[in-house]
């Protein structure tokens, strides 16, 4: 099992070393192929992209924290995650296509 860590951001990561679990792998950007059943995926991945780790038998945690309008944008330290009150939340995202009605 392999717990992945899932950003582009430097704060991200640094917030991650501090705060979260232990991670085995960090990439910018996942290819879900190369996930595993009971694999972790821990990031903020669109909702497409989480429903494919999770159809995949792996968990999703999300980088969750409320980002005031004047903070959107910019790159964020780890010390403002902080402040933000970020945390991680698991989530279970499935995907269904939606069919108009005839």
């Amino acid at each position: 099992m392999t717990t992945w860590f899932v950003s582009r951001h430097p704060g991200a990561l640094h917030w991650m070393q501090r705060h979260g679990p232990a991670f085995d792998q960090h990439v910018p950007h996942l290819d879900p192929a190369q996930v595993q059943p009971g694999d972790a995926v821990i990031g903020t991945l669109p909702v497409n992209l989480a429903a494919q780790v999770c159809a995949r038998g792996a968990a999703y945690w999300h980088l969750a924290l409320g980002v005031p309008a004047q903070s959107r944008g910019r790159e964020l330290s780890a010390d403002e995650l902080l402040a933000l009150g970020a945390t991680l939340q698991r989530f279970n995202v499935q995907s269904h296509k939606f069919k108009p009605a005839p």
